[in-house]
């Protein structure tokens, strides 16, 4: 019950608490934003102690009634809090006495702010975390629907910042969106652990007055009970666990922006941001920046700070309830503020992003095959000592090279049928891999393709090992398992010399490999 002064705990104080004290201590400056759940909680614990024999059916019905008007007028933003307010729940229980008098005082029986705010703070989250999914599930589908779309582009694939082999463009998007699709997995189990009811633990040791958990449990909608009172009122996991997630989600956020950053400055020329996403200079009108990408980026460290913090606060308490707990609730305010945010500019950017199909063809480059003819030589069964040998490798006998003609081809000895005979390798090694014609080459390229190239693959699929040349695509995950599964092709597939003339502009398959090396 609320002392004179307004406190919940007020009744053995004689002085008044130092205005600079008592603006230090309040909360209600934030924590109001769990007035909807705070009184969601007090009904719910009405009706506990109604059923208890601790209120009349009258006194319910009364604080029920008086608590519907607490709500309208916070909905209606016409609630006053007033300076004496140090939380929500002081904020609420004195409105409440300001309705109906003394009955009021009775709603606390039994309980605890450490309970109550505990419970509030589950019930916020537990809704929180179902619109964060979706909106981090409206991004997913997004790349998904634009990986779809844009299938059929070529752009290179990056280790360490260097051209390393062709991919889709789709492959990239995919992969991305592969690491969110956990994150939404790993958001729902948070959720599971933040749906675990602790009303009725009282401040340390319990409810001795009966109040029926189980009916708590069934008014709220939580999926179990807590099992210790004195883990129930300070443990703060569920607070950790959030955090946590968000910060996984934004590291994967964060280079996602980074890449797509890359990608839109000159020097890559890939993508280009819509202007609804980009901000100007105020000295340079040249420029176009990539503001919403790079508060993307800068955003993480701010909920990596969040997290760490919580835990730096938690990780010298004693046992049970105490006062630096509170900072909990300002950490997951402003970090599903944070995570709200960054989906729904994420989601935009993905939905408006323009790529530049001209510029990703340009920038792919015939050595950037050299790893997919060492797959196909190694299918083929080629002599081992090019596989353990870097001197005998693919590379030394398969570089770009510039033709008279004008354009760059690659020069490769192929493997050839079984039983055909070798030319001699370079002085002093073993000989080369047999060679073959280019109708061969044609046969051999059309069975097989990488991961990210396949034409009726899109990222999320494997080849698969059986039959004589490897033909065929198992499904690595279906749409059931993951939502994102194999994407069909809008088109018709396209054939081996076209993906041919997609990653080497100008050549053609009579030109590859290049007719000195063809044996023909």
């Amino acid at each position: 019950m609320a002392s004179e002064s307004g406190k919940l705990w007020g009744g053995r104080f004689v002085g008044a608490v130092d205005p600079v004290m008592e603006k230090f201590n309040s909360s209600i400056a934030y924590d109001r934003a769990l007035w909807e759940v705070d009184v969601q909680g007090s009904k719910a614990y009405s009706r506990g102690l109604q059923k208890a024999g601790l209120l009349t059916k009258e006194e319910m019905d009364q604080i029920l009634h008086a608590l519907d008007k607490v709500a309208e007028e916070w909905a209606q933003g016409t609630f006053k809090v007033n300076p004496s307010d140090e939380d929500i729940h002081t904020a609420n229980e004195r409105r409440l006495k300001e309705l109906i008098g003394e009955t009021a005082g009775k709603l606390h029986t039994g309980r605890s702010r450490n309970d109550q705010v505990v419970t509030d703070l589950r019930l916020w989250m537990r809704q929180d975390c179902s619109r964060l999914s979706a909106l981090l599930w409206e991004l997913i589908r997004t790349m998904v629907d634009r990986a779809e779309a844009e299938h059929d582009v070529l752009f290179p694939g990056y280790t360490h910042l260097q051209r390393a082999q062709p991919i889709r463009w789709s492959h990239w998007i995919l992969s991305h969106a592969v690491a969110l699709t956990r994150d939404s997995e790993r958001l729902l189990e948070v959720q599971k652990r933040i749906n675990v009811l602790p009303l009725g633990s009282g401040a340390i040791a319990g409810n001795p007055l009966g109040v029926d958990r189980e009916l708590l449990q069934a008014e709220l909608n939580f999926g179990a009970i807590t099992l210790n009172s004195m883990d129930a009122t300070s443990e703060r996991d569920f607070v950790a666990e959030f955090l946590f997630w968000a910060s996984l989600c934004m590291t994967h956020l964060s280079r996602m922006a980074e890449d797509l950053i890359l990608y839109g400055t000159k020097e890559f020329s890939f993508v280009q941001l819509s202007d609804a996403y980009s901000t100007g200079s105020s000295l340079m009108p040249q420029k176009k920046n990539p503001d919403s990408l790079e508060l993307i980026r800068s955003k993480a460290g701010r909920v990596f700070g969040r997290c760490a913090g919580l835990l730096m606060t938690l990780k010298g308490l004693p046992s049970t309830y105490n006062k630096d707990l509170q900072e909990d609730k300002e950490a997951v305010f402003e970090v599903s503020d944070t995570m709200s945010a960054v989906l729904q500019v994420a989601t935009g950017v993905i939905s408006t992003l323009q790529i530049h199909r001209e510029n990703m063809a340009r920038a792919l480059s015939p050595d950037m095959l050299a790893t997919d003819l060492a797959y196909y030589l190694v299918r083929k069964g080629p002599p081992v000592l090019w596989r353990r040998e870097p001197r005998v490798g693919l590379w030394p006998q398969c570089g770009a090279v510039h033709h008279p003609g004008g354009h760059s081809a690659l020069q490769c000895r192929l493997a050839d049928r079984p039983g055909a005979s070798t030319a001699a390798g370079p002085a002093g090694l073993e000989p080369s891999p047999p060679r073959f014609s280019i109708k061969l080459a044609q046969e051999e390229a059309a069975a097989f393709f990488l991961p990210g190239l396949a034409p009726s693959a899109v990222g999320f699929q494997e080849p698969s090992r059986s039959g004589e040349h490897g033909q065929g695509w198992q499904e690595e995950m279906g749409k059931e398992e993951r939502g994102l599964g194999p994407l069909p092709c809008s088109g018709p597939t396209p054939s081996p010399a076209g993906q041919l003339g997609n990653l080497l502009p100008g050549v053609s398959w009579e030109d590859w490999p290049p007719g000195s090396l063809d044996g023909t």
